[in-house]
């Protein structure tokens, strides 16, 4: 087993079994991380999606939203002013939409990491949305991961509840692009992405899981696989900085059906998106290859 980051080093020593107890250090930002994030834009990238959903693919997109900002630890929301009280993140807005048939699936997810600390995500929240209702599920990060989940699925309802830390696949698509080093390698336990967990109807919690870093000078592929859940990850990205997704790739069984999901063919802009909302600026969105 080979380990590359001290964030899982208690969890080893006690056993995969064990939760995740984070050894928070400081980091140190390179000037290259600081003239990259903090120039004033975000970095969009836009992939054609190809979902596995009922058994057949539907073809979409997804769009990946990186954005460095300030964020309150305590209320855990973003900030509208730099203070003492506030601590510096990179946060990403991971959309996924596609039609299944008649009707539409818009899928969110939100991971807010902190730059200058290593430890898990701040918080994390996912949305699916569909023309049967809708679902959205929160992870906060304080003494515990708390949980509060909603959904329009009976025995889904509202749900509220705590789990120990662990390792989470959401921030794996924050930590790549703060440092890829940090990655684990080797056998522990994962919390899968919160938006799986509400597509299938599966328990927020951890399962135990194998994970591979596969690197050459121009491109590396970090690969989750879950035995129990029978569903493998692969998200491949540039292997020097500033260590861009170029693709990812999802299978796993619902039974006997093979499910593959890819996303490839990415189009990117650095740009202060917030500030183009005019009829005009939705010019920009070709650049993107989006409707």
């Amino acid at each position: 087993m080979k380990f590359i980051t001290p964030l899982i080093f208690a969890s080893i020593i006690l056993g995969c079994s064990s939760p995740v107890i984070p050894q928070i250090k400081q980091r140190t930002l390179s000037k290259e991380f600081k003239s990259y994030w903090y120039d004033g834009t975000a970095e969009i990238s836009s992939f054609t999606l190809e979902q596995s959903r009922y058994g057949e693919t539907h073809t979409g997109n997804s769009v990946l939203i990186y954005v460095t900002e300030d964020f309150l630890a305590n209320d855990q929301v973003k900030a509208n002013n730099r203070s003492h009280t506030t601590i510096p993140i990179l946060k990403l807005n991971h959309t996924k939409n596609f039609n299944t048939g008649i009707y539409p699936y818009s899928i969110m997810e939100s991971i807010f990491h902190s730059v200058k600390e290593q430890k898990h995500a701040e918080k994390i929240s996912s949305t699916v949305q569909e023309w049967c209702g809708q679902m959205f599920t929160q992870l906060n990060n304080r003494n515990k991961f708390e949980i509060r989940s909603f959904s329009y699925f009976e025995g889904e309802a509202d749900q509220k509840f705590s789990i120990q830390k662990n390792y989470v696949e959401n921030e794996i698509w924050t930590q790549i692009r703060i440092n890829p080093k940090e990655l684990i390698i080797g056998d522990l336990n994962i919390i899968p992405s919160l938006a799986y967990a509400q597509m299938f109807h599966k328990t927020v919690k951890a399962y135990p899981a194998e994970t591979t870093l596969t690197e050459n000078e121009t491109t590396s592929t970090y690969t989750i696989k879950y035995p129990a859940l029978k569903r493998e990850l692969s998200i491949s990205f540039l292997s020097s900085f500033p260590y861009r997704i170029i693709e990812w790739e999802e299978r796993f069984l619902q039974g006997t059906t093979p499910y593959i999901t890819r996303a490839h063919s990415p189009q990117h802009i650095k740009i202060d998106y917030w500030n183009k909302n005019s009829v005009s600026d939705g010019q920009l969105r070709d650049s993107l290859h989006l409707k």
